[in-house]
């Protein structure tokens, strides 16, 4: 790896604290490969041999089943790919594609589980980032379940007025399909989902969004700190929450 390559995977929280001995262990064998958008990195079901680590471009990650495809999540850079799958040694349950030209490091599984077996403290920062994807699981579940599509869309865009520079402008960073799969609804929800905003102030104008009365948006969408992770949590963060992963597209940079 070059040195500017160790760098950027120091970043990744399971990296951060550990040991230069370990963290040698654990990324022996390490390799950067380049690939062009549209290139299927690997294919549900198949046994996983590294854990990727994506540090340019965009990935996304699907599942498919009976002739459909839903979009899972989209990684940014720095973040980890199937690290559960690697950890378990076992087949990975999502597909994995290029949506652009990425660089990844490509880490010998064999390398991660021998250095857990070494380090506690790196099995514990792998442990850490396994719950933290874990409970984005849950948040997310909950989120679906437990609210129609026009909620689930309004606190989408208050997620992205969070994570932004918290005006009235949004931009949303995916074509139609893929943003309606990320909020478990059809492309023809998502356009009937918009339509219902626009009595909340929301105007939208091809990827730009305005959010014109935020009051009234929060009103519909009552953000709620145990299922929306960029939601006012009243208080100090308890423990270690703030390692969890959130949203539906994320980058290791993105966590609370």
């Amino acid at each position: 790896m070059r040195a500017s390559d160790i760098d950027r995977v120091r970043e990744l929280p399971i990296f951060a604290d550990v040991a230069p001995e370990i963290f040698r262990v654990a990324t022996a064998g390490a390799h950067v490969q380049r690939f062009p958008a549209g290139t299927t990195l690997l294919l549900e079901g198949d046994p996983v041999d590294f854990l990727y680590v994506l540090l340019e471009g965009q990935v996304e990650l699907h599942g498919t089943w009976n002739d459909h495809d839903t979009v899972m999540t989209i990684l940014r850079p720095v973040s980890t790919l199937i690290l559960a799958a690697v950890v378990l040694d076992t087949a990975a349950l999502m597909s994995a594609r290029t949506l652009e030209r990425c660089e990844i490091l490509m880490i010998p599984g064999d390398a991660i589980r021998t250095a857990m077996r070494l380090d506690s403290h790196f099995a514990m920062a792998v442990s850490r980032d396994l719950a933290g994807s874990y409970r984005g699981v849950v948040r997310n579940m909950k989120n679906i379940k437990l609210r129609n599509s026009t909620e689930r869309l309004a606190n989408y865009l208050l997620a992205l007025r969070a994570v932004g520079d918290g005006g009235s402008i949004v931009r949303l960073h995916h074509e139609k399909r893929v943003l309606a799969s990320l909020l478990g609804m059809t492309p023809e929800n998502l356009s009937r989902s918009f339509a219902a905003l626009n009595k909340y102030g929301v105007a939208v104008q091809g990827s730009v969004v305005t959010l014109s009365n935020i009051a009234a948006l929060e009103h519909l969408a009552k953000p709620d700190p145990l299922i929306d992770n960029y939601a006012p949590r009243g208080g100090e963060i308890v423990g270690d929450a703030d390692a969890e992963i959130w949203l539906s597209e994320h980058g290791r940079e993105k966590p609370r």
